[in-house]
């Protein structure tokens, strides 16, 4: 039975901790007796003690587990681990597909990208803000569309971690800035838990660095000046371009 789901749906949409914890389990062998019906497999994960559980083929999180956690309709480890063998059958995971940090870091990289690899963090940028949604509907769907938005900054995380710094990449990064300014000022995005202000934070901390490793970058900023935004995030990317024109102005003038 082939599921809908890929690792990478997995990584992003479940928490840290969960995921690790079912890593370790899916690894370790755990996951036993699996078997596929009626769109769900069903195994057994073997935990503090032996616990049944099953997963759809269409939605990892819909299922059951007689654990504490999953007999409160709550996704568990043991769920996410199924839903592991599921998506991989058996297969090791790399290094890389364990690797699950929600935090934007810098790459440190100085490299080029080459079209192939633009367009493609292009396109994938495209994808991941599919999940930034507007909410407008009831409350009882409130909680999907929070998750929703946690899934889109966690796959934005991955990508924009993974930029070489220079220019090229700053022009994306502002890009992707101000695309995510529109959606919550204009485009209905209720951050109310602040899921996506807490990745633009850190997107504005990266491109800092970026000024810091190559002040070329800071070229990349000249579109956030002169507007007026709702979040004022931009404000700090502001004054390092305007301390720079400063600084070009006075050496023109010494010059002279």
């Amino acid at each position: 039975m082939i599921t809908t789901y890929d690792l990478n749906k997995i990584k992003f949409a479940t928490d840290e901790a969960t995921f690790k914890r079912a890593v370790g389990l899916y690894e370790s062998g755990n996951v036993t007796k699996v078997e596929s019906l009626g769109g769900y497999f069903s195994a057994v994960v073997i935990g503090t003690e032996p616990y049944r559980v099953s997963v759809s083929a269409r939605n990892y999180k819909q299922g059951h587990c007689t654990c504490y956690v999953g007999q409160k309709d709550t996704l568990c480890k043991h769920m996410v681990a199924l839903a592991l063998h599921a998506v991989l059958d058996g297969k090791l995971l790399s290094e890389k597909d364990k690797q699950l940090s929600m935090d934007i870091v810098c790459s440190n990289r100085r490299d080029e990208l080459s079209q192939d690899e633009l367009a493609a963090v292009k396109k994938s940028i495209t994808d991941s803000m599919k999940y930034i949604k507007p909410y407008s509907g009831p409350s009882r769907t409130w909680f999907a569309n929070q998750d929703s938005l946690r899934e889109g900054c966690n796959r934005l995380s991955a990508i924009v971690s993974g930029l070489p710094v220079n220019r090229q990449s700053a022009d994306i990064l502002v890009k992707l800035l101000l695309r995510l300014e529109k959606k919550l000022s204009v485009g209905g995005v209720d951050d109310s838990n602040g899921i996506v202000g807490e990745f633009v934070g850190g997107l504005v901390a990266l491109l800092e660095e970026f000024a810091r490793i190559d002040s070329t970058c800071i070229d990349a900023f000249k579109p956030l000046c002169g507007k007026k935004y709702c979040f004022g995030w931009e404000d700090s990317l502001v004054r390092i371009w305007d301390e720079q024109e400063s600084e070009e102005y006075n050496r023109k003038l010494k010059g002279n």
